[in-house]
């Protein structure tokens, strides 16, 4: 890195909160190296009390853009000067641009999920898919399948704060899309699992099993699995959760988070820099396994 930087160095940020376990800064800049770009990746703890600073921040220091993960997804885009289509849909934004001053923002979640579904030989399309969440990624999952053409989703989550995101995103969906939605409380485990089984794929789409979570999952015991359910989970910080782990015991095939933050980070650098990531040498010098 030292070798690298010079006086006309790019910076590229990622803000978040907790995000010192974060993957994106070792891909990003293996990536960098890789091509010869003169761009730096750096990660900064950012929560909602401190966005707006961090945001003006990318304008006064002339950064080239930055990344966003929780718990700002939902929330930067007050700050910005646009945002694409597609985060608007989303109502998040994951990857920020910056272009001589004006930040538009963009969400790549999505399309990194079911990028990443397709390196693994997972075929979700014109199947049922049963996820738990509704905050940015959750939201952009759900829209990308939408439209992408999976047949039916069933989304579940807590009455919290997301909840009304939750009945836009069915409504969107609906309204939008071929896709039939439809929202359930994930307090109603019964009917979790009466869902989850008529489904190709179960998704978790939150931060539950990473830090501070680690070992804790929304699905009290095993039955709500079975040998032939493909399951999912963002989270790549531990690369296997609780919930992956209840899941293999039972002969499911799996899929953890890295490759979501692959593809997604594949196509925020595109954005920032014009050019693709070398995608399979990413795999191979960041040890990347699903």
């Amino acid at each position: 890195m030292a070798e690298r930087i010079t006086g006309y160095t790019e910076l590229v940020g990622l803000i978040a909160y907790p995000i010192r376990h974060s993957s994106s800064p070792a891909m990003q800049n293996e990536a960098f190296a890789k091509l010869g770009l003169d761009y730096a990746y750096l990660a900064f703890e950012v929560d909602n009390d401190t966005l707006e600073d961090a945001v003006k921040a990318i304008r006064t220091l002339k950064m080239r853009g930055s990344n966003v993960s929780m718990p700002n997804k939902t929330v930067v885009h007050k700050y910005l000067d646009a945002v694409s289509p597609a985060a608007e849909l989303c109502g998040a934004v994951n990857t920020i641009v910056n272009d001589n001053g004006k930040l538009t923002g963009h969400i790549t979640d999505g399309i990194g999920y079911m990028q990443a579904l397709k390196d693994n030989d997972i075929d979700v399309i014109g199947k049922k898919m049963t996820i738990v969440g509704a905050g940015g990624a959750a939201t952009a999952i759900e829209i990308q399948a939408a439209l992408d053409g999976v047949a039916e989703i069933s989304i579940f989550n807590r009455k919290d704060e997301f909840w009304d995101n939750a009945v836009k995103t069915v409504e969107k969906i609906n309204n939008n899309t071929k896709c039939k939605a439809q929202l359930f409380d994930l307090q109603d485990l019964d009917k979790l699992k009466e869902e989850v089984e008529g489904s190709y794929l179960f998704a978790n789409a939150t931060g539950m099993g990473m830090k501070p979570l680690e070992g804790q999952t929304y699905v009290p015991d095993k039955s709500f699995f079975r040998k032939d359910l493909i399951v999912t989970d963002v989270v790549y910080y531990p690369r296997e959760t609780e919930f992956l782990r209840m899941a293999k015991e039972v002969g499911c095939k799996t899929m953890n988070g890295l490759g979501m933050m692959l593809f997604q980070g594949s196509a925020a650098f595109e954005l920032w820099t014009g050019q693709p990531m070398p995608i399979e040498y990413m795999k191979e010098a960041l040890d990347i396994k699903y």
